[in-house]
């Protein structure tokens, strides 16, 4: 490999050099004002570079027609030009309605020179492995990520860790609405099926980030940006197949601005896999409707989307033996052990320019979501069923016990305002808002058959019924203003206002009668230093607060909030063949909510409250432009994830271990992505991942240790234009872990009794992921 790259790296040298560069320089403003962090792209190739502090870009380029692609946070905007010399052009984007778009999310996310660690992926980067698979697998080469699988291919359950975090701590806004589960905090990706195929762009920021919508952000934020309006009318028919029995059916339309202002477009999607894991099925179906209106100062978006899920049962994994075994086994038989979730969402968003300096949004979102997990219990005691069932025999232990099938249910209402307004003028901003949401979620179960129910009972009578409510008030102002050349500041204010009540019985009929009240204030500020237009360092700090989920409380009434103190240190540069974002982060938390490693009864994993807590590390992002044609991305993540003083308590005693590491939290996380484009419509990649050890426990035992893993994927997009009927076919191509590697990425471990550091007595579950498979595709455009 090596010696390919190093032959691949002449000939192209070679070829570059053969014909004399012209430059394209320019300027994009907004206004009168410099347009920094916007993205240039040269279309159908890899060639690019980003906006300065003063809006400025410049590309060389052989002498020949162009198509420039300029896109910040919102639809790209394309510049047509013929270049035969030097030449230096300017692009003025007020009087697009990219700008109001960006409204929609301007709230919650940063601009390119903003003291905030982040990272953008474009529509266009989306577009090259969207055959199937599930958000947290497309964005595993970012920066400190990692993904993971309950079926091991990429579809149905899907999870996702940014700097060790799990998703409940990680905030995630669709449109600036809060998408996290309100009770659980989890981001359950299962229930947007296909939602890449309806995404503009994302925006990932890394540590407490910028003030946002919904629960706290304690590893990371992510906010996604639906499909921006559309210029002209289009249709797309989509598929893929790959293994597994893996397919992806997509079909997409816009109506194009209809008189210069109104737009209708949708998808609808199917996708279905049978998972590498046996029978850890997936089928989901789901739709994006949009309607919108637009005019010089005007944007308004009525928006609805849903998803129906039915996923077998595969989240318990495998144990050691079962691992050694059979990799593949799934060993759960009864043949409905199914989730079962359907989920609409409707939203309105109202973007107003009023004038030069001022601009509002409103954002309204109702979410209805409702569905069950079904299982078989076998050998069950009937007391846990408020005497439904008799009992047709014994359990281990010598309980009247029956064989029954019981569905768990969840269903719930969630609602959501948002209002922002921005002021801008000159080097100054200010964006303040108010959001306020109201959940309410009934927690249910059945028995749906049972041997022997009781002479009084029915078919699908509760035996445990729980009601939960959920109301929060949020008020935020950010201030950003330059205060010299190189100086400019970015302060931050948030209070945050949740009330929690729930009220009955959890599913193993133990009383759950929670009434908690918050208040957290959240501030943050940082500062940018540019020492000229290619070199900048940033500096910040931001806290946050966070209450903990519905499961916390179950686990124990004396739980407590959580504190994180997050300092920050970067250094950015960027030039037109290198772009550099390398930054120290120091997280420091009081009453970390860690995941002990164990499972609940619906495979989630239990926390617990440990005081003293920190993350510390070191993250690394390069982009070389080797030649026009060929880009090498890549970043590495060091760190040390560290309990100070963890109590470890087992059998009602306690015991100080010392120092040790967080669970699920790698020291070393890299990816690198080789990107070659040979021909105008043609684009090769080579992407590769290395996550360290790791460990499923807090205890630091040799027996919860989880290997190290290195995979490596293979891309290709092929763009075939044509002359009737379609304006283009896109072939895709993906073939994952390419060397065949067999590696688990996650795992879990219950401590039943005293584990040592050392111990090999722990009981462990892991999650294979898949060997080598591929997915195919060809999208045609209309």
């Amino acid at each position: 490999m090596k010696h390919l790259i190093t032959i691949l790296f002449i000939a192209f040298t070679l070829n570059a050099n053969a014909q004399e560069l012209l430059t394209l320089s320019g300027k994009i403003t907004d206004g009168s004002k410099p347009f920094p962090g916007v993205n240039v792209q040269v279309k159908g190739t890899e060639i690019g570079t980003t906006t300065d502090n003063n809006g400025q870009f410049s590309l060389d380029l052989k002498e020949g027609n162009y198509i420039l692609v300029i896109s910040s946070i919102s639809k790209p905007k394309e510049i047509k030009g013929n270049l035969t010399e030097n030449s230096f052009i300017s692009i003025d984007m007020s009087d697009s309605f990219v700008v109001l778009e960006e409204v929609l999310v301007s709230a919650v996310r940063v601009k390119s020179t903003s003291p905030v660690t982040h990272s953008n992926v474009t529509k266009e980067e989306l577009e090259k492995r969207n055959l199937g698979q599930d958000i947290p697998m497309l964005l595993n080469y970012l920066p400190s990520v990692t993904s993971s699988s309950d079926a091991g291919a990429g579809v149905g359950y899907t999870y996702i860790r940014v700097r060790g975090s799990d998703a409940s701590r990680i905030n995630v806004t669709l449109n600036g609405i809060p998408y996290n589960d309100t009770e659980s905090q989890g981001t359950f990706w299962v229930n947007l099926g296909d939602f890449t195929s309806s995404t503009e762009n994302m925006q990932l920021q890394r540590g407490v980030g910028t003030s946002t919508n919904g629960s706290g952000a304690f590893g990371a934020s992510l906010n996604l940006l639906t499909n921006a309006i559309s210029e002209n009318s289009y249709g797309e028919i989509s598929s893929s197949v790959g293994s597994y029995n893996t397919f992806k059916n997509t079909v997409k339309f816009s109506t194009g601005k209809i008189n210069d202002h109104i737009e209708f477009s949708g998808r609808l999607s199917k996708i279905s896999s049978d998972g590498y894991i046996d029978r850890a099925s997936a089928d989901l179906k789901s739709y994006f409707l949009q309607a919108a209106y637009v005019d010089d100062n005007t944007l308004i978006k009525a928006i609805t989307f849903g998803n129906k899920e039915k996923t077998y049962q595969a989240w318990y994994g495998l144990s050691a033996e079962e691992l050694k075994e059979d990799r593949k086994q799934n060993p759960y038989t009864y043949d409905n052990e199914t989730d079962n979730y359907w989920q609409d969402h409707y939203q309105l968003h109202w973007n107003e320019k009023l004038n030069n300096n001022w601009s509002t949004n409103l954002g309204l979102n109702y979410t209805k979501g409702e569905g069950y997990f079904e299982q078989f219990k076998e050998g069950s005691a009937v007391s846990k069923y408020n005497n439904i069932v008799e009992a047709t025999d014994t359990d281990w232990y010598g309980t009247p016990a029956t064989d029954l099938i019981v569905r768990r249910w969840l269903d719930n209402d969630f609602y959501v305002a948002n209002f922002n307004v921005d002021y801008k003028k000159n080097e100054f901003e200010v964006i303040s808002g108010i959001s306020f949401s109201n959940y309410t979620g009934d927690h249910f179960g059945e028995v749906i058959w049972a041997k022997q129910f009781t002479p009084e009972a029915s078919i699908r009578d509760r035996y445990y019924f729980s009601d939960a409510k959920k109301n929060e008030f949020s008020i935020f102002s950010k201030v950003s203003v330059k205060l010299n050349d190189e100086l400019s500041s970015f302060i931050d204010l948030q209070g945050r206002f949740v009330n929690y009540k729930t009220d009955g019985l959890t599913s193993g009929r133990d009383l759950l009668n929670v009434d908690k009240s918050y208040k957290f204030f959240n501030p943050k500020l940082g500062l940018t230093y540019e020492f000229n237009n290619n070199n900048s360092v940033y500096a910040s700090y931001a806290r946050g607060n966070r209450e903990p989920n519905r499961d916390d409380f179950k686990n124990g009434p004396n739980v407590n909030n959580e504190i994180l103190d997050d300092f920050e240190l970067g250094y950015r540069l960027k030039n037109e063949v290198f772009n550099l974002n390398t930054n120290l982060y120091y997280m420091l938390y009081k009453n970390q909510l860690i995941q002990t490693g164990g499972l609940n009864d619906v495979g989630d994993y239990l926390r617990e409250n440990v005081k003293d807590s920190y993350r510390f590390g070191l993250e690394i992002d390069a982009n070389i432009k080797i030649s026009n044609t060929l880009s090498i991305n890549q970043n590495l993540t060091l760190s040390t994830n560290k309990i100070k003083n963890f109590i470890l308590e087992r059998d009602g005693e306690s015991k100080n271990i010392g120092t040790t590491n967080i669970a699920f939290s790698p020291s070393i996380i890299a990816a690198n992505a080789i990107s070659y484009a040979p021909l105008k419509n043609l684009q090769i990649s080579i992407l590769s991942k290395y996550v360290g050890e790791q460990y499923l426990s807090n205890t630091d035992t040799k027996a919860s240790k989880l290997d190290s893993y290195f995979i490596n994927d293979f891309n290709l997009t092929y763009e075939l234009k044509t002359k009737s009927i379609f304006k283009s076919i896109i072939f895709s191509g993906l073939i994952n872990n390419v060397l065949n590697k067999e590696y688990v990425d996650r795992g879990y471990t219950f401590l039943d009794y005293w584990s040592t550091p050392g111990s090999s007595f722990e009981v462990q579950g892991y999650y294979p992921q898949a060997t080598r498979n591929f997915l195919i595709g060809a999208t045609l455009k209309f």
